[in-house]
């Protein structure tokens, strides 16, 4: 009986391990577009690209996005814009406000988002942007980029720090 038993798991287990069609799926590889969309004025040390802004209300906000010339494309719009405290992400362009009202138009293979901190501020009002003595706060952006074809890219989180 013992020995009948262990036929039988070691059959279902073989079952069990060829059974499967592959080994990976849609949710065990990254989802990377065709066509890359990069931050050229950012810096980056292994998280999200960031630029670095003062707690002033005039100051900056510029993120310079840009697809490789090599691809063909060409970049028409910024279609939407998520914007908030760096818990956001790419669900956050089809549950928050859209950030800015009009699309913006692409330059070719480049496309440029400015704002500045006090219009953040105006539109965000419900994060707190509180900067640690020493320290800085970061406050973050999501873009829907659409290519000439009707191609839409997510970008990646981009980040905003703000220092006293």
């Amino acid at each position: 009986m013992k020995k009948t038993l262990n036929i039988f798991m070691t059959l279902m287990l073989s079952l069990v391990m060829f059974s499967c069609e592959s080994d990976y799926g849609q949710f065990n590889r990254d989802n990377r577009p065709e066509i890359p969309l990069s931050f050229t004025n950012t810096t980056s040390f292994g998280f999200d690209p960031y630029i670095e802004i003062t707690n002033v209300g005039t100051s900056q906000i510029v993120f310079e996005m840009e697809i490789p010339e090599t691809s063909g494309r060409t970049i028409r719009e910024i279609t939407r814009v998520a914007a908030g405290n760096t818990a956001i992400n790419p669900g956050t362009l089809n549950t928050a406000g859209d950030y800015i009202v009009t699309p913006i138009a692409g330059q070719g293979n480049k496309v440029t988002f400015t704002t500045t901190l006090d219009e953040f501020r105006a539109k965000r009002p419900g994060v707190a942007i509180t900067i640690p003595a020493g320290g800085f706060a970061e406050i973050a952006f999501i873009f829907l980029v659409t290519l000439d074809n009707g191609e839409e890219i997510v970008s990646m989180r981009a980040r905003a720090r703000v220092r006293a």
